[in-house]
């Protein structure tokens, strides 16, 4: 077995409100839904929770709120073997929400109420600094302030942390303050709303790849759903290629992508294998509802991937 790695993210807790319908209300409108699923979530949680199911040791520098969600949402890091010593409560705050509607065919739209991830600090990264600095890889988010998430990049460069940095939810940010990442991964709407150019094709997601390269970010890996993800560096592309599943609900793959990807890089497995691990990773977590609950432990993941694998 390789050695259990250590995962520290730096990032978002919310609570997932899940609505399953066929149709959705036109303004004024009120209809009933088929099914509803409330869950924790929040793309920093959610990738926690998925490093600590692929294997590795992991702790959460996050805030909540002080609300019914807040106390909850770090049990539940405590249930799931996180190390939740930095997640704070911030007073007088709300938690972080997402109310998710799910269509017929999986799809996904969401809305995301930052609450008191909007409170997390570079004083809060400075206080956990003495846990941080153990860490083998930090993985950041944009469901926190901006300002946060440089610091943290700083901060992890200054200790030569690999740092990986998900732009998401998607919005313009100082490229040059996240130069100094190892990994940027955004989706294709993501990477559309940071670059401003389209990502439609294979050749839309290189031109965009190397136009992140050229502004300063090391690597990049553009994620394409179910055609896998592109891998850009200073030596070129590669197409990852993804597995083929019946998807049930994809919210939360791209989070399951990440938490995986971290785990699988952090045991110093060639990349392009962990890059192919983690899209089977994402690809298992659209088979189930669900954010969190859809994420499949290690033991399980080792059993589909000596299944998929033979056919790579």
């Amino acid at each position: 077995m390789p050695k259990q790695p250590f995962i520290a993210v730096v990032g978002s807790a919310n609570v997932d409100l899940t609505t399953f319908n066929d149709v959705f209300p036109r303004p004024g409108e009120t209809i009933f839904g088929k099914k509803f699923d409330l869950g924790f979530g929040g793309k920093g949680a959610n990738q926690a929770v998925a490093a600590r199911l692929s294997g590795a040791s992991v702790a959460m520098v996050a805030k909540v709120g002080s609300d019914l969600f807040g106390p909850a949402t770090i049990k539940n890091f405590v249930a799931q073997g996180i190390d939740a010593s930095q997640v704070r409560i911030a007073e007088g705050v709300a938690s972080g929400v997402a109310p998710i509607f799910v269509e017929p065919n999986g799809q996904n739209r969401i809305i995301v109420v930052k609450g008191a991830n909007d409170t997390l600090s570079p004083e809060d990264v400075d206080a956990a600094a003495p846990l941080l600095s153990k860490a083998d890889t930090i993985v950041m988010q944009f469901e926190i302030p901006l300002r946060t998430v440089y610091h943290t990049v700083r901060f992890a460069e200054s200790k030569g942390i690999r740092c990986i940095v998900n732009p998401a939810p998607a919005q313009q940010a100082d490229l040059k303050q996240l130069s100094s990442a190892d990994y940027f991964i955004p989706n294709e709407t993501e990477a559309e709303l940071i670059t401003r150019m389209p990502v439609h094709s294979l050749e839309d997601a290189t031109k965009c790849a190397n136009y992140l390269l050229r502004h300063g970010i090391k690597r990049v890996v553009l994620t394409l759903g179910e055609r896998g993800c592109l891998l850009a560096g200073p030596e070129g592309t590669a197409l990852i290629p993804a597995f083929k599943v019946e998807a049930v609900d994809t919210t939360g793959a791209g989070d399951a992508f990440i938490g995986s990807f971290a785990v699988f890089l952090s045991e110093d497995l060639p990349e392009k294998e962990a890059l192919t691990r983690a899209n089977l990773y994402a690809a298992l977590s659209t088979t189930r509802v669900g954010t969190q609950k859809s994420f499949v432990n290690r033991a399980d993941f080792e059993k589909e991937w000596e299944i998929h694998s033979m056919r790579l």
